[in-house]
C-alpha cells in the first residue's frame, strides 16, 4: 500500500531543495533507462513520491502561488489513490484512452498532466532565477507563470495568481527559506533543470505517442 506525506514541512525536509535535486536526478536516471530499454515503464507510487517534494518550493513562494499548491498537491493525491490501481503512468492514460476520459475533469490523465505542468513551471521559475540576480522576483515567477501555467487557467486564477506577485518573498528571503546560499542553489537549481526536462518529455511522449495533443 502507498504511504508518504506529501505536504512535506520544512522540518521534515531541512535542505528540500537538495532532496528535490537528488530525487529527480535519480528519477532521470530511470527515465533514461526506460529510453534505451534498459528498464521498464515508469512506477505511478514512484513518480507521486518523488513528485510529492515539490510542494515545498509552491509553499516557499507564499501566497502568489497557493493556487499552484493546492492544484498541485490535490492532483498528487489523486495519482497516489491510482497508483493503488494502477502501476504506471502508461497504464493510466492507456485506461483513460479505452474509456474516452484523457481530458475528462477530475480523470488521473488529466491529473498527470496538471502534475507535469507543475514540474515545469519550477523548472521555469529555476531557469529565470538563473537568467537575472534581481532581489525582487515578481519578474521572474511573473514570466515562469505566463510561460507554463496561464495558458490554462480561467482569467479568474490569472487574475488572483498575478495579484499575488506582489506577496512574493525577495531572493534572498527564498534562499533562506531553503536553507541554500546564492551559489548552493544556483548548483541545484541547474541540476533540478537538467534532470527534470528528461521526465516532462517522457510524460509528455506518453499523450502525443497517443495521438493526444498537449494544448490542455
Amino acid at each position: 500500500m502507498v504511504s508518504f506525506n506529501m505536504e512535506h514541512s520544512d522540518s521534515e525536509i531541512p535542505f528540500p531543495l537538495s532532496a528535490i535535486t537528488e530525487a529527480f536526478e535519480n528519477l532521470s536516471e530511470k527515465v533514461k533507462g526506460i529510453k534505451n530499454g534498459s528498464t521498464g515503464h515508469l512506477r505511478l507510487d514512484n513518480f507521486c513520491e518523488i513528485a510529492s517534494l515539490v510542494s515545498v518550493l509552491f509553499r516557499c513562494l507564499g501566497l502568489a502561488f497557493k493556487f499552484a499548491e493546492m492544484e498541485y498537491v490535490a492532483k498528487l493525491h489523486a495519482l497516489v489513490d491510482a497508483s493503488k490501481t494502477f502501476q504506471t503512468l502508461q497504464d493510466i492514460i492507456d485506461h483513460d484512452v479505452a474509456n474516452y476520459t484523457v481530458k475528462t475533469s477530475g480523470s488521473n490523465s488529466r491529473n498527470l498532466r496538471r502534475v507535469r505542468q507543475g514540474l515545469d513551471l519550477v523548472r521555469a521559475i529555476f531557469e529565470q532565477l538563473l537568467s537575472t540576480s534581481d532581489s525582487y522576483l515578481k519578474e521572474v515567477a511573473s514570466t515562469a507563470y505566463a510561460e507554463v501555467c496561464a495558458p490554462y487557467h480561467t482569467w479568474a486564477v490569472r487574475t488572483a495568481v498575478y495579484a499575488g506577485m506582489y506577496t512574493l518573498p525577495t531572493r534572498e528571503q527564498l534562499f533562506l527559506k531553503l536553507n541554500e546560499t546564492e551559489q548552493s542553489a544556483e548548483k541545484k537549481m541547474r541540476r533540478y533543470i537538467s534532470a527534470s526536462l528528461p521526465i516532462i518529455e517522457y510524460i509528455d511522449k506518453l499523450y502525443l505517442s497517443r495521438n493526444i495533443v498537449l494544448d490542455w
